[in-house]
């Protein structure tokens, strides 16, 4: 078969100019299948092109510039990768990494030397982009070509062409190597790591930059790939890229040299002594972001290697930076930042330094963030700086403790670390620190004296709560937060004091046990409503019941004044409650009780113990107190108090405050503040707060005194 003919310069160029047209008007929106099926021909008869001119000559090398550059071109739009691919573009770009054959040079120079290469690097550096392709094109036999262009600066001149040739090698090389652990190790034996060491020092800057990017990428989790960059001497060379004005140079620099110590201890400590960490520092002046970044990240690094560098690091004015980085719009840099603080925040020496820069508060308001990764290294660095006795009363007095309370963590690890500074900053509430905080809320401003209550009712130790809540004012404080008309206010008032009821409380708030003022008589439950030896009968309901009065002496001071006092009542009781007979009479008319609640009250009184259920508790509260069964009463309270609810707090405050049930007022009190933010949003909860004021002033000193007493008992 005859071969084709080889179309002259001005043929192929208008056969790509109207290629060319093909392509936009597919960039354009002409998806169609038949548009598709177009541009599937121009690519295949771009690959002949390439396929059959592979030579010195002129016209052929000219053709295949074009061709490669039309790849290129197309390659940017990664709707079209896969299409270029499929047309076989791959075997026919790598042919063309190398110069034509020599014995096809004819003895005079090749056209367009190095030009055609420079188009077939760059077109396949594109299509390795996406990683589908990037074994297709290794296989194909590129690497090889590739890191062979890497080496002919060495034997060459260096002109544009050639430096271009190398840049766009070392860039397909990068793309090719991107997340792909196979392609990184057959580029370290096909021997490119030395050469891209090489040209670190290359006179052309946009080489040094693509050869740094290489090997960023190579370095990458690959142990043998570090271990061969370092032995090549790289290091010198990218510390002084570090210093380079070109921010590009200095941005790939810090991201190799990051990726070389990454896991790798040796290394790390090889790099600072070949000394990187002050050019490092430099980088977080940077004018470009993404270069503090990478610098911020491989300070972070540096401070794992021991405590030393630490030290170093905070000496060397890296804080500042760090600090100013966290009001950064960049989420990145915020994070980066946090996380080398973070690190620095685990030494000692640098705590307080950090705090006393300004790093406290930024980092707490990070805590808000919805990005998981800079809310754990916020909550990290925190852990540090609280470590420090010097930074508590500072993160007490911006409201850090609120916002380590408040705050919505997404992950476990970041929820574990903010509980594990709470237990920090609560270890550290003694001693001098307390002394200051007591003084922070004698003398500050409202705001400051508020904040420093809140975080005391959550941290406080058992016996430093007299001095806090009654000798200075902190109780007073809390309140006074109930009270404000900011519901957020409210709401952390309410949150504390009833961290500070479950922490205080001497008893549970119903205390379900019996009390009388005289030892009990517990006849036992055969003798509820039993004839035998019953010398006392109660009408109720019309039916008899029979009853022994010194159970009932024995049970309260209202039973004892209607026997001791031949049937005259005292006060406690209402006429129409019983209806006395003559004074020698044996029956005693009980008019308002119902019999199931007259039977549960005595039942009560004969065995110490009655189980009450919610539907009657009510009714038997209110026969426990008229008859003075305190003990009763408690348990009726208890039983009332497990159906307290949003909707019906108000009526069971109110039925507190009737029958004097101080049990079921304190836990009306507990469960308004405990359901504070459920409860706001009801129009009557703001007089409900004015109503249970007194009672929970009362309520607080109340538990507070008996806890103190408790303690000087146990003393």
């Amino acid at each position: 078969m005859d071969r084709q003919r080889i179309p002259t310069r001005r043929s192929l160029k208008r056969k790509l100019d109207n290629d060319f047209e093909d392509r936009q008007s597919l960039d354009n929106g002409g998806d169609s299948v038949e548009a598709r099926r177009d541009l599937a021909r121009v690519l295949q008869g771009q690959v002949h092109i390439l396929n059959s001119s592979f030579s010195s000559l002129e016209a052929d090398r000219a053709a295949a510039k074009r061709a490669t550059y039309f790849f290129s071109q197309l390659a940017k739009n990664e709707e079209i990768v896969n299409l270029i691919v499929d047309s076989g573009a791959v075997p026919a770009l790598v042919m063309h990494l190398q110069p034509p054959p020599v014995s096809r040079v004819d003895g005079g120079s090749i056209p367009y030397e190095h030009e055609v290469e420079k188009g077939s690097a760059f077109a396949l550096g594109l299509l390795a982009v996406k990683p589908e392709h990037q074994q297709h094109i290794a296989d194909a036999g590129a690497l090889s070509h590739l890191v062979g262009l890497l080496k002919m600066w060495r034997n060459c001149s260096n002109s544009r062409a050639v430096s271009g040739a190398i840049r766009r090698a070392a860039e397909a090389i990068a793309n090719l190597a991107h997340e792909n652990s196979g392609i990184k190790t057959s580029v370290r034996i096909e021997g490119g790591i030395p050469p891209l060491v090489e040209l670190l020092e290359f006179h052309d800057i946009k080489v040094q930059r693509a050869a740094a990017g290489a090997l960023r990428t190579l370095a990458f989790k690959n142990d043998e790939n570090k271990k061969l960059i370092v032995e090549c001497n790289a290091l010198p060379s990218l510390i002084l890229m570090l210093q380079s004005e070109d921010t590009t140079v200095h941005y790939e620099a810090v991201g190799v040299i990051g990726n070389l110590v990454h896991s790798s201890p040796n290394i790390k400590k090889e790099v600072l002594l070949a000394g990187a960490l002050q050019p490092v520092i430099g980088l977080l002046s940077s004018c470009c972001s993404e270069t503090q970044r990478e610098a911020a990240l491989l300070l972070g690094q540096f401070a794992a290697a021991d405590s030393d560098c630490k030290v170093h690091i905070v000496q060397r004015g890296a804080v500042g930076p760090l600090i100013d980085m966290l009001d950064s719009p960049d989420v990145q840099l915020k994070e980066m930042s946090a996380f080398a603080l973070g690190r620095l925040a685990q030494e000692a020496h640098n705590q307080a330094g950090i705090a006393h820069s300004g790093g406290i508060l930024p980092l707490l308001d990070l805590l808000e963030s919805k990005n998981s990764s800079l809310q754990h290294n916020a909550a990290f660095a925190l852990y540090g700086l609280a470590d420090n006795e010097d930074n508590v009363a500072d993160i007490v007095k911006v409201g850090g403790v609120q916002k380590l309370l408040d705050g919505e963590f997404t992950v476990q690890p970041t929820k574990e670390c903010v509980a594990k500074t709470l237990k920090r900053l609560e270890e550290k509430i003694h001693g001098r620190v307390l002394s200051y905080l007591l003084y922070m809320m004698r003398i500050a401003e409202k705001p400051t004296q508020r904040r420093v209550a809140l975080a005391l009712a959550h941290l406080c130790a058992p016996d430093d709560r007299k001095a806090i809540f009654l000798n200075n004012n902190g109780l007073e404080l809390l309140l006074g937060l109930l009270e404000s008309g900011n519901l957020k206010q409210q709401h952390d008032g309410s949150v504390a004091l009833h961290r500070l009821a479950t922490k205080a409380t001497s008893v549970s708030p119903v205390d379900a046990g019996p009390l009388s003022p005289t030892p009990q008589v517990y006849l036992g439950e055969q003798y509820v409503n039993n004839p035998t030896l019953s010398d006392v009968t109660f009408l109720v309901e019309g039916k008899r019941f029979y009853a022994h009065r010194i159970c009932l002496l024995a049970s309260s001071d209202a039973f004892r004044a209607m026997f001791d006092g031949g049937y005259r009542l005292l006060v406690c009781l209402a006429p129409e409650d019983i209806n006395l007979q003559e004074k020698d009479a044996q029956d005693v008319e009980i008019p308002n009780i119902r019999w199931v609640v007259f039977e549960l009250m005595m039942r009560f009184i004969y065995t110490g113990t009655v189980d009450v259920n919610i539907d009657i508790a009510q009714d038997l509260l209110r026969a426990a107190d008229q008859y003075l069964l305190d003990g009763l009463k408690r348990l009726c309270e208890y039983s009332i108090a497990q159906d307290i609810s949003v909707e019906n707090i108000s009526l069971m405050y109110e039925l507190s405050e009737g029958f004097n049930a101080v049990s079921l007022k304190e836990a009306c009190i507990l469960f308004i503040l405990e359901h504070f933010d459920k409860l706001s949003a009801k129009p009557w909860c703001s007089c409900l707060i004015r109503r249970i004021m007194p009672e929970t002033r009362n309520y607080f000193t109340k538990e507070l005194t008996k806890l103190i007493q408790a303690n000087l008992r146990q003393l």
